[in-house]
């Protein structure tokens, strides 16, 4: 099945996807991956506001390259998720209700999604080209001292994920290659 998903959103929003869904994106969506995570926990740990607000967000993992000219962002593809996983289920417990990059993760980020009615979303890898059309506007909001990692805001429209983890425990990195192997039975 196909959704269209508007940013920030809400658990019911999310409630009709299922793993293996595709799903176009539209609004803001934020970049942070490893560096801006740690800094976020710290933030948090020290009891200071983070740099945008969690609740019905969506984190994009990604440190897209340099724009060339006329371009609002440089190639965008995404990270290895997994290096987030000691993050995720804090900022989806504080709001975070989509996340975006590819490969797998860990049984407690599985359990935080399912717990806050949450999606993870893979965008396609090697693609970095594709994801950067969507994109429409860019702001750097937090940390230009990171680079590529800072955080930044990103204005999409209907960037094409895959939805990988549902609200509902159903993870297509499981289910897919069960099916794919059922199929050749």
């Amino acid at each position: 099945m196909e959704h269209k998903l508007t940013i920030p959103c809400t658990a019911a929003d999310l409630a009709g996807f299922h793993a293996g869904d595709t799903v176009l994106l539209s609004g803001i969506v934020y970049t942070a991956r490893d560096q801006a995570h740690k800094r976020m926990a710290d933030a948090l740990d020290a009891g200071e506001p983070l740099p945008f607000d969690l609740q019905g967000s969506a984190i994009y993992y990604v440190g897209p390259t340099p724009e060339r000219p006329g371009q609002v962002i440089g190639s965008a593809g995404p990270t290895t998720s997994g290096r987030m996983d000691a993050f995720s289920s804090r900022l989806l417990d504080l709001g975070n209700l989509v996340m975006i990059g590819k490969g797998k993760r860990s049984d407690a980020v599985k359990e935080a999604v399912v717990r806050n009615g949450a999606v993870y979303l893979a965008a396609l890898g090697g693609a970095g080209a594709l994801m950067a059309q969507c994109v429409m506007e860019l702001e750097i909001i937090a940390w230009p001292d990171l680079g590529c990692e800072a955080v930044r805001k990103l204005l999409v429209e209907d960037m094409p994920l895959t939805v990988v983890l549902d609200p509902y425990g159903g993870d297509l990195y499981e289910s897919g290659p069960k099916a794919y192997l059922d199929s050749t039975l």
